[in-house]
């Protein structure tokens, strides 16, 4: 059955969004540690049933055993990871567990290089890979529901939790969401897609209304999710936190009830996202069928006397409970074919999933500067590597939040890089280079001691008590904590001289919901809001040896006690001695940058800059050894300007899961050629993005602080291509170890409107070794000019790619199917997809900005 029904949703994806799976291959120079025969010994596991009458009579059978106390109370979860059991009616709890990296809430697991870096792969097939494992590792913990995958555009390079997502562009993310849902359906789990919808910043994201028209909506931000209800058929959804045009995606019937159960007949359980529910009555009335962790508002106490009164239907949480009966007999979770969750013969540490999480990370891997062939790194003729910075070790297998999963044995850069090196007789020294934060604080010495004058109240008004300390130095990270009951607000007044001229680094942290201001001599250099998590901020400011500043900084605690620390130091005695030594004496310097989960996260945004110190860090390498390679982890683009042009090579590594040390590795020394392609546009600076002047929030009258989604369209790769400006690297955008050629384009002269039509081409590998290409297909509609456009559209839009590996000298010829819904805009008049009649442009390529291959097409009547 379940074979039949994957190969039926197929169909139903060529039907709507129309790109061929692709067979996968092994990439020849790569060797894999994993055991070859580690496949074989995986038990075959079963997927849902298709829904019949037998499921339908059922699940009204087991409903109407339950009274409407008992009904109303399985609308709630318990113990933070479960639904609500029901004995009386053979009703147990079912079991959740986060995602979309890994199995993360019941201890170790595999950690899978997910989002940003499945983006990266551009590979349907590894999707489906990595999903099967997830759904496998799920049943070896007894999982019915996994919290992932994950599909939100990455409208915006600071959004913290762009690493969870895949891309910024809708086409590419619905055709790997759907084959990692299928995979973990395959194995008798639950796939939960998330965050519905528009869930495009993490800052103060329970109250921001993102503001959205519907044609955006629907080109951008919906496709995914349609694809993941439509042709994956996935099980359940999970809502945003964020309201949509003022409404809270819990309780927005538009969302809910006119899109997702409406248009697009989604069968499954509507949940919400942990304490994401705001009302009892918009919850029940506009769709959410289960809220998590616990009944907050859908409970009893709120919903009896509503449905005693009329205001909620009894029918209504009926449907919500045959909902989860039905998946619930779906999976023979229960039922007359029940079976266990828990599949005792799964190893929770399994060879197979350590092998598809290491194909991750070797796919995803992107190499976006190669200055005279810097990379591979020859092992045969280098003696000495250093190997400098803090993303080297420990391992960084994600970012931070409810996707980080604890990997049993993660492989770190120092590890993996040492390893392999050793092989070819070459030796790998290594030095962190920058001090932990705390070092920063605790050795900051002020003029005299720190000044502290405390108000009974957050608005530094009215009689203070007065206290001093001899250091600014109090952090305790925490992210979620009891809000204090006696508000209160700090100054801190303190002087600092420098001992030397020059660059200093002002570093100062906070923890969760505090907010601080920090001004130096008058002028505020720093600045961190009200939120709901935040990372330490830093700024760099030039000083003169010998004459004091004066620092004052305003906080404001949001829990009890005192969270804040602030210190200063010299960009010069940032960088370990040790780290200059090695990087002096080495015959070529792998720099280990970026972010991790303390800094990229879950809850607040990140910066679009390097955490602190790191481009001192660069700086102070490229000046003994310019032979300086940087891979840099990071869900996206960061600011670069300072010290791109000082380095021969970027290796883009993304968040590479467990296995991303091996992966790095192997690369670095050309055991494995990079294949990874940018699934995000890359920017010089914040300020350059699209979203830059429509990203943060604006309260107005309503009292709700609204993010007007201004850029419409013009998101990432859509905005470059229609300004004709140009990105730092550009969509789809990766160098190799080789070099490919495109050639012999052939597309028909016209195509009818609502038609399908085939694009073919040929790829040739026209370098020494073996490489992998994503071929990419764009099409455009010419502006409103004759029988162009009726409406603006992008000047360019991805409808197709294949992955595609070739042997040197290779050549291999692609075909491409191209639909009406790959014509079509959002035609708002109508409320539909509208494919004009009039010509189109065909480009391919391998990038946004690198098409070689154009041809027009007509469409007619």
């Amino acid at each position: 059955m379940q074979n039949l029904r994957n190969i039926s949703s197929q169909s139903v994806f060529r039907a709507v969004f129309c790109i061929p799976f692709v067979a996968l291959a092994v990439f020849g120079i790569a060797v894999s540690p994993v055991p070859a025969g580690a496949q074989t010994q995986v038990p075959a596991l079963s997927g849902p049933v298709p829904d019949s009458p037998a499921i339908e009579a059922e699940a009204h059978a087991i409903l109407a055993k339950l009274t409407l106390d008992q009904k109303v109370e399985l609308l709630g979860g318990v113990d933070n990871m479960y639904t609500y059991a029901e004995p009386s009616a053979n009703l147990p709890q079912f079991k959740m567990s986060d995602g979309p990296l890994g199995v993360r809430s019941w201890g170790p697991t595999t950690a899978y290089a997910g989002g940003a870096s499945l983006a990266a792969s551009w590979d349907p097939e590894l999707a489906r890979k990595v999903g099967e494992g997830l759904g496998r590792d799920a049943r070896a913990r007894g999982v019915n529901f996994l919290l992932a995958l994950g599909v939100n555009i990455v409208r915006s390079p600071v959004n913290g939790r762009d690493f969870e997502y895949l891309s910024e562009d809708p086409y590419l993310n619905a055709h790997l969401a759907v084959p990692y849902i299928q995979g973990v359906q395959s194995q008798g789990v639950s796939a939960t897609v998330k965050h519905f919808a528009a869930n495009n910043q993490e800052y103060d994201r329970h109250n921001v209304s993102s503001d959205v028209d519907e044609r955006t909506l629907r080109e951008l931000y919906f496709p995914a999710f349609e694809a993941a209800v439509k042709v994956a058929k996935v099980d359940a959804v999970m809502n945003s936190y964020n309201l949509l045009d003022g409404v809270h995606a819990t309780q927005n019937a538009f969302l809910n009830l006119k899109v997702l159960k409406g248009e697009w007949g989604f069968q499954g359980l509507l949940m919400s996202d942990w304490d994401a529910t705001y009302s009892a009555i918009g919850a029940a009335n506009n769709g959410l069928d289960l809220e998590m962790p616990y009944a907050k508002f859908m409970n009893r106490k709120e919903l009896l006397p509503a449905i005693k009164d009329g205001r909620v239907k009894e029918a209504t949480i009926d449907d919500k409970i045959l909902r989860m009966l039905r998946v619930a007999l779906r999976y023979n979770w229960i039922g007359p074919n029940a079976r266990p969750q828990t599949v005792d013969s799964l190893s929770l540490y399994s060879l197979a999933d350590r092998a598809a999480a290491l194909q991750g990370a070797r796919e995803s891997i992107t190499l976006l500067k190669n200055e005279n062939h810097a990379l591979p790194i020859d092992a045969s003729k280098v003696k000495t590597i250093a190997l400098i910075g803090p993303d080297a070790y420990p391992a960084v297998p994600g970012g931070g939040g409810s996707s980080q999963a604890q990997a049993f044995e993660p492989v770190s850069i120092l590890a993996g890089l040492t390893s392999l090196a050793a092989e070819s007789g070459a030796n790998v020294v290594y030095a962190r280079g920058l001090p932990q934060v705390n070092d920063i604080f605790s050795k900051t010495h002020f003029e005299g001691d720190a000044q502290i004058e405390t108000f009974a109240n957050h608005e530094f008004s009215g009689a203070s008590v007065k206290s001093h300390q001899a250091q600014i130095n109090d952090l305790k990270p925490a992210m979620w904590d009891a809000t204090d009951p006696n508000p209160r607000s700090l100054r801190y007044t303190a002087t600092y001289k420098p001992k030397e001229s020059g660059k200093y680094l002002l570093l100062v942290a906070a923890s969760g919901e505090d907010s601080f201001s920090v001004k130096v001599d008058g002028k505020q250099v720093l600045d961190q809001p009200h939120r709901e998590g935040q990372i330490p901020l830093s700024t760099t400011i030039e000083l003169t040896a010998g004459q004091p500043i004066h620092i004052v900084a305003d906080y404001v605690p949001h829990t009890p006690g005192v969270r804040l620390s602030l210190g200063l130091a010299p960009e010069s005695s940032l960088i370990s001695p040790e780290a200059l030594r090695l990087a002096k004496m080495a015959d070529v310097v792998v720099l280990s940058i970026g972010f991790d989960a303390d800094t990229e996260s879950e809850g607040y945004d990140r910066t679009f800059e390097l955490p602190w110190g790191q481009d001192a860090l660069i700086d102070a390498i490229v000046a003994v050894n310019p032979k300086a390679i940087v891979s840099l982890t990071a869900g996206g683009a960061v600011d670069t300007r300072r010290w791109l042009d000082k380095v021969p090579a970027l290796l883009q590594t993304f968040y590479p899961g467990q296995e991303g040390g091996t992966a790095v590795a192997e690369v670095l020394l050309g055991k494995q050629n990079p294949e990874g392609r940018l699934a995000v546009t890359f920017d010089r600076t914040w300020q350059e993005n699209p979203s830059y002047n429509f990203y943060y929030s604006k309260v107005e009258a309503d009292g709700i602080p609204h993010v007007k989604y201004g850029d419409k369209l013009m998101v990432g790769y859509r905005y470059w291509t229609t300004t004709g400006k140009h990105a730092l690297y550009p969509f789809g955008y990766g160098l190799s170890y080789t070099t490919f050629k495109f050639g012999s384009l052939s597309v028909p002269q016209t195509v009818k409107v609502g038609g399908t039509v085939d694009v073919s081409f040929d790829v040739t590998n026209t370098g020494s070794v073996a490489g992998a290409e994503v071929a990419q297909l764009y099409v455009s509609e010419p502006a409103m000019t004759g029988a162009g456009a009726k409406v603006p559209r992008p000047e360019r839009e991805l409808k197709g790619f294949e992955k595609v590996r070739l042997a040197p000298g290779e050549t291999k010829h692609v075909t491409l199917s191209l639909n009406a819904r790959d014509f079509s805009y959002w035609d708002e008049a109508t409320k539909n997809w509208k494919m004009d009649a009039g010509k189109f442009l065909i480009h391919v390529g391998d990038s946004s900005e690198s098409t070689p291959l154009e041809a027009s097409i007509t469409s007619v009547e």
